[in-house]
């Protein structure tokens, strides 16, 4: 008797990859290329910085370190590859390549969401609690807020990989992506996926729903603050602690809501896949960005660093 991994398991995928045309191929990788290069660089620029500067060892901005080095990650996950096939042309991926690459983007894109939600209550505390900030925002919250993000999101990537690695795919082996995403995989297979799909939904709304409903009630919070006590300046102190992240939150969710909620035709997945293009490259690519120019305390700190080195030199 065969084992169910031969009979339910081929040794590899086809990924299509994005909806250019093969003589654009070279011109779109060298732009993505740029783009990699760019997120990598941008975000290990502002984990030095936040480093190296003695005023950003706050707790707003220890979480902006996680989220740039996840960030990386994330966009390591599924770039790289999508690179490589466009620059050697080819369009496999091996089977236990394409479902590690499913896990490491759900678990680095659940930490994402997290995160931002971390950072949005850290927002709410301080415009809205600011006397108890301190004892509320203590280190030990924040690393236990890291650690429940970390922790959940691997789990939740861990239980979509186990479910996902026991179907089969007898209809064919072929992705109409650039990535081994969850959801295209689960079409693909000719197994019953209502259990992937229920768990989907469950934990879809832990990781998603429940992180963007805690981010939109702190920021309402926020604004009723603001509203009860108005002033140019609490207006402009909201802006300028909460501008960036509002910018990172509504690039990432508008990418996500535009993804899931929109509708598109069914002959074709080219929405999903310039929709994904927009969250696993153009936003932590921006992200770096959007800190660094709306936030003065990153500038003031970059400053400081150049000035520094030219002191030395």
């Amino acid at each position: 008797m065969k084992s169910t991994r031969n009979q339910s398991s081929t040794s590899q995928f086809i990924l299509l990859g994005l909806p250019i045309k093969s003589e654009d191929q070279d011109m779109y990788s060298a732009l993505f290329l740029a783009m990699y290069l760019t997120t990598v660089l941008g975000n290990l620029l502002i984990i030095l910085l936040i480093r190296l500067d003695s005023h950003l060892h706050t707790p707003m901005y220890f979480f902006l370190s996680h989220l740039a080095f996840t960030d990386i990650s994330f966009s390591s996950v599924t770039v790289p590859k999508m690179l490589m096939n466009m620059l050697t042309h080819s369009q496999s991926i091996s089977y236990a390549g394409c479902i590690s690459q499913a896990y490491f983007f759900l678990m680095f894109g659940g930490i994402d969401n997290f995160l931002l939600t971390s950072m949005a209550y850290d927002r709410y505390v301080a415009i809205c609690h600011p006397l108890h900030y301190n004892r509320i925002i203590s280190q030990s919250v924040c690393i236990l807020l890291i650690f429940a993000s970390w922790f959940l999101s691997f789990s939740g990537a861990l239980v979509h990989t186990i479910l996902l690695a026991r179907l089969s795919f007898f209809r064919g082996n072929t992705l109409h992506h650039f990535f081994c995403d969850l959801s295209a995989l689960i079409k693909l297979s000719s197994s019953d996926t209502s259990i992937n799909e229920l768990v989907i939904l469950i934990v879809g709304s832990l990781v998603i729903t429940v992180p963007f409903i805690c981010i939109m009630v702190s920021y309402g919070r926020i604004g009723a603050t603001i509203l009860r006590r108005p002033s140019l300046k609490g207006i402009y102190k909201a802006l300028s602690t909460c501008g960036s992240h509002l910018s990172v939150v509504s690039l990432y969710y508008g990418a996500i809501i535009g993804l899931y909620f929109v509708p598109s035709s069914n002959n074709t997945n080219d929405k999903d896949v310039i929709v994904a293009v927009m969250y696993t490259v153009v936003t932590p690519m921006l992200n770096p960005f959007i800190y660094s120019l709306r936030n003065q305390d990153m500038k003031g700190a970059l400053r400081n660093i150049l000035s520094r080195r030219v002191c030395l030199q």
